[in-house]
């Protein structure tokens, strides 16, 4: 057994979530635009994950090509809807994404529908309207619908992930290819954005490019090439919002209100609920008995 088969490919995920969690409060925290932003923090998560990842090859085929348009499509638009919404707003309709999920999969893959799915999902937006109340500002219209439009791309590139021609290439080409299109589209902006950027800024789009997107994604990627459905993987993935207000507050000491935490909880709750099930339901299928 290798080291890394000793931990449930959820883990992964989990650890990738907690990496995303931060982006909001760094987004905010420069003062690039969002295309200038996109294109720098590419650059140095380009370099990470080709790092990483680079005994691997940079091979592509059509599955992953398609992924990583996807990839790029949710990159700027999330960082785009972040800059102009609020960072919970961006999030939030971000992950509306497992419900497209828990439509889609079992018609792609011919997978059984599992009821417990519906309610772990439902539970967990449920949770997540309670960071939100009140606070939807109609004049948000255009960074909404960019998020909304960030999360269905999420979903698609969940169900790619998964395609088992993802699986003959390197893990990781659509983020390596996904980045290099993001870089291509933005360097208009970001190259001239070069000239006048400030330390707060240079360290925000390393941090950002290094950490937040590039090790989060070297991990994503591991856990979705395990086997990890793209359903599960989105649940587990609420992990992001929930810890969004956490870092927003040690960072710059907003709290969040009564009712973001009693929807923190909720969905922690669920999902740890949803992983002890699963795992419970996995080792009834392995059927292993026990030894005396």
């Amino acid at each position: 057994m290798t080291k890394s088969a000793k931990f449930s490919p959820l883990l992964y995920v989990a650890a990738a979530a907690l990496l995303w969690s931060t982006g909001g409060f760094f987004i905010k925290w420069n003062d690039l635009s969002g295309l200038e932003l996109s294109f720098l923090r590419s650059v140095f998560a380009l370099l990470v994950v080709a790092w990483f990842t680079r005994r691997e090859g940079f091979a592509i085929n059509g599955i992953t090509l398609a992924a990583s348009l996807l990839y790029a499509a949710l990159v700027i638009l999330f960082v785009s809807a972040t800059k102009q919404t609020t960072a919970a707003n961006a999030i939030f309709l971000q992950y509306t994404s497992p419900m497209y999920l828990l439509i889609f999969e079992p018609l792609v893959y011919k997978e059984k529908f599992r009821s417990r799915d519906l309610v772990t999902v439902l539970v967990c937006l449920g949770g997540m309207t309670l960071f939100f109340v009140g606070q939807l500002r109609p004049q948000d219209i255009t960074g909404n619908i960019l998020a909304l439009a960030s999360g269905l791309c999420f979903a698609a590139y969940f169900l790619l992930l998964r395609h088992p021609k993802a699986r003959l290439v390197n893990r990781a080409s659509s983020v390596i290819y996904g980045n290099l299109l993001v870089i291509l589209i933005t360097a208009p902006w970001g190259i001239a954005a070069l000239r006048s950027l400030d330390r707060y800024d240079t360290s925000s789009v390393i941090y950002l490019g290094v950490v937040q997107l590039g090790l989060s994604y070297v991990l994503f990627t591991h856990a979705m090439a395990r086997g990890v459905r793209s359903l599960d993987a989105g649940i587990i993935a609420y992990i992001e919002p929930v810890l969004n207000p956490v870092w927003v507050f040690l960072g710059i000491g907003e709290r969040p209100s009564r009712w973001a935490l009693l929807g923190g909880s909720i969905i922690i709750v669920a999902v740890i609920a949803h992983m002890l099930l699963d795992a419970k339901s996995k080792r009834k299928q392995n059927h292993f008995p026990d030894l005396i």
